[in-house]
C-alpha cells in the first residue's frame, strides 16, 4: 500500500489525468444516467435551435435534439472508435514490424515497401479516399485510419527489434535451438512493447481528431449519430445564429484530446528509463 502511495505521489500528473480519463470513460458508460434518460437522436421541431437553458443546458440543434445528451453519448462513439483505431494499428504494426526486423531479407523488404507506399501519401487524404470508397460510417472511418496508421508502428517495432537482433545473447539462444516463436515472444516483443505502448497512448488524442475530421468532412459518422465531428459539421451553418451547436462539441473534443495527450506524456515518464535517471 505504501508503494502505491509513493507511486501516485511521484507521478502526480499521470495520476491526475488517469483519474480524469476514468471519469470520462465512466460518463460515457453511464450516459443514460448522466443525461437523465434523454434520447440523443430524437427531438422536436418545436424546440429547434433553443439556446442553453434550465431545460436544455447546452441548448438544442436544428432538429430540436438536446445537445447535452448528444455530447455525452458522443463520448461513447469517439472513445470506442479511437481505442479501436489505436488497437488495430498497434497490433498490426507491432506484429508486422517485429516479423520484419527479426527475419529481415525478403520478408523485411516486402513489409517495409508496403509501409513505404502507405506513408508516401498524406495520411488524412488517404484515409478520406479509403473511407470514400468503402462508404461513410464510423466503422469504415476506423478501418480507413487504421490502414494509414499501422506503418508508423511497424517501422518503430522493426527499428527496436533490429537493435537487439544481433546481440550475443540472442545469437546464443538461436544456436542452442530456441524456436522462432520463443525468440519473438521472449526477446523481441518485450524489447519493443514499452515504446510502442507509449506511442499508442500519445496517439489516442490525435487519432480522435482524425476521426472527428473525417466525420466533419462527411466520411465518418452519419446522421443522426451523436458523433462530435458530425455535430460540428451540422452546426457550422448556424455558427453565428447558434454558436452553442459548435462550442460544446468542440469543447468536448478539446478536453478529451488534452486528457489523453497528457496521460500519454505521464505514461512516457513512467515507462521511459531515461525519465528515472
Amino acid at each position: 500500500m505504501e508503494q502505491k502511495k509513493n507511486f501516485f505521489a511521484r507521478y502526480k500528473m499521470f495520476t491526475f489525468f488517469l483519474i480524469m480519463a476514468i471519469i470520462l470513460i465512466l460518463v460515457s458508460i453511464f450516459a443514460p444516467v448522466v443525461t437523465g434518460g434523454v434520447d440523443p437522436t430524437k427531438g422536436s421541431l418545436a424546440d429547434a435551435i433553443q439556446p442553453p437553458s434550465a431545460e436544455h443546458i447546452f441548448g438544442t440543434d436544428k432538429m430540436g435534439r438536446d445537445i447535452f445528451a448528444r455530447v455525452i453519448y458522443g463520448s461513447r462513439i469517439s472513445l470506442v472508435a479511437s481505442f479501436s483505431v489505436v488497437g488495430l494499428s498497434f497490433v498490426i504494426g507491432m506484429v508486422l514490424g517485429i516479423i520484419a526486423g527479426y527475419f529481415r531479407g525478403i520478408v523485411d523488404a516486402v513489409i517495409m515497401r508496403i509501409a513505404d507506399m502507405m506513408v508516401a501519401f498524406p495520411g488524412l487524404v488517404l484515409a478520406m479516399a479509403v473511407a470514400g470508397i468503402m462508404g461513410a460510417s464510423i466503422r469504415n472511418a476506423v478501418i480507413a485510419i487504421s490502414i494509414v496508421t499501422w506503418p508508423k508502428y511497424a517501422r518503430l517495432a522493426r527499428s527496436l527489434v533490429l537493435k537487439i537482433r544481433d546481440r550475443d545473447y540472442v545469437s546464443a539462444a538461436i544456436v542452442t535451438g530456441s524456436k522462432t516463436m520463443y525468440m519473438l515472444t521472449r526477446y523481441m516483443l518485450p524489447n519493443a512493447l514499452p515504446t510502442l505502448v507509449i506511442t499508442a497512448a500519445t496517439d489516442i488524442g490525435s487519432l480522435m481528431l482524425e476521426l472527428a475530421g473525417l466525420s466533419f468532412l462527411g466520411f465518418g459518422a452519419v446522421s443522426p449519430s451523436p458523433e462530435w465531428g458530425l455535430m460540428l459539421s451540422e452546426g457550422r451553418a448556424y455558427m453565428q445564429k447558434a454558436p452553442w451547436l459548435m462550442v460544446f462539441p468542440g469543447l468536448a473534443i478539446f478536453v478529451t484530446v488534452v486528457i489523453f495527450n497528457m496521460l500519454g506524456d505521464g505514461l512516457r515518464d513512467i515507462l521511459d528509463p531515461r525519465s528515472n535517471e
